[in-house]
């Protein structure tokens, strides 16, 4: 029986870190882009931020109403892949389906 209350409270810890590593807050800078029209991996538009990260290529894909509401505003649906406007990004970070995912709180123009 200590066994299994030992197991029990090593599981609890462990879903604790999970719940935690998966809404984490962070700041990207990278180039504005537009899922459907300039990168063509979607069927609708999308908000992406594709930057460097390790000297690799990360695209982070943009939800929520800030993303909704700045597609047009910042650039994303107008740029040609790989060459869109500079955007800072600040949002919840999480992973979903092998893809990197942003829940924006703040999408600003950098000059």
């Amino acid at each position: 029986m200590r066994k299994l209350y030992s197991l029990l409270a090593v599981a609890v810890a462990f879903s604790g870190l999970a719940i935690l590593k998966a809404a984490e807050e962070k700041t990207i800078t990278g180039m504005a882009q537009c899922a459907k029209c300039a990168l063509k991996e979607s069927k609708s538009c999308q908000d992406v931020v594709v930057t460097k990260e390790g000297g690799k290529e990360v695209k982070y894909y943009l939800t929520g109403e800030v993303a909704k509401k700045e597609h047009r505003a910042k650039g994303f649906c107008t740029a040609a892949k790989g060459d869109g406007p500079t955007v800072k990004v600040t949002g919840e970070v999480s992973e979903k389906g092998g893809k990197m995912m942003l829940k924006a709180s703040k999408i600003e123009a950098v000059e």
